[in-house]
């Protein structure tokens, strides 16, 4: 499975266009907080751009809380005044795709976060999905097959029984972008494979017994393998 998207630069910035054209849309119907925009279908006509790519618009500056979409009844304007939205706009449009290492740095601090939370609050419909996912990887790596979805799969599992909805969020936005830059990077062979599993079923394990301490303990192991050897350099930052 390809995920790989040919054209994201290119569809980045037909986000970045449309954001601007939202903010300048916004400053000159001097619309307030609480204000409706038009609708996607309106937008996407008026900007002569596809109704997802507004939409994948919205749900960017959404996410970074300057809009607001509900169900059935459309997208508003956030609490924030016009000063701060023109200049979060400005940064949001600035903002570079992260390089590997950070991604991987970022996703480490986030699981140290969800595994502690998950050993916590899991149910055992949790336990189920985790199980799951870690037998998916382990049948994939024991049969000497790719299992960079399943990895991803295992550690999203996670996530959600965190209990943490933002957590979560976080989690599947840089996944994506993780999963197409482990391809490009080739970081995956089949000794760190192997330990995978071990290091994976540990966690599980951790979760299960809500050990928050072994859980999170077993994240940093694992983790440390990685960072390892991707960069060849100590994994000290880990300790935090």
């Amino acid at each position: 499975m390809n995920l790989k998207i040919i054209t994201r630069s290119d569809n980045q910035q037909v986000q970045n266009c449309i954001i601007s054209k939202i903010r300048d849309l916004i400053n000159l119907k001097n619309l307030e907080p609480g204000d409706k925009l038009p609708s996607e279908r309106m937008l996407s006509d008026k900007f002569d751009v596809s109704r997802s790519n507004v939409r994948e618009a919205i749900q960017r500056l959404e996410f970074y809380g300057l809009l607001k979409s509900i169900p059935q009844s459309g997208t508003f304007v956030a609490n924030i005044g016009i000063i701060a939205l023109n200049g979060m706009v400005d940064d949001i449009i600035s903002l570079e795709d992260p390089d590997f290492k950070s991604l991987v740095e970022t996703r480490i601090l986030l699981e140290l976060k969800t595994a502690r939370l998950a050993a916590l609050r899991r149910t055992d419909e949790d336990l189920i999905l985790i199980k799951k996912a870690l037998e998916a990887y382990k049948e994939k790596v024991l049969n000497g097959e790719e299992a960079i979805e399943e990895d991803l799969l295992f550690h999203l599992a996670i996530a959600k029984a965190s209990g943490n909805g933002t957590l979560n969020t976080l989690m599947l936005m840089i996944t994506p972008e993780i999963i197409i830059n482990f391809e490009e990077h080739h970081v995956c062979d089949k000794k760190l494979a192997i330990s995978g599993i071990h290091e994976h079923t540990q966690i599980f394990e951790a979760i299960r017994d809500q050990d928050s301490k072994r859980a999170k303990a077993m994240i940093k192991i694992h983790f440390k393998n990685l960072y390892e050897y991707c960069y060849n350099i100590s994994g000290k930052s880990l300790e935090e």
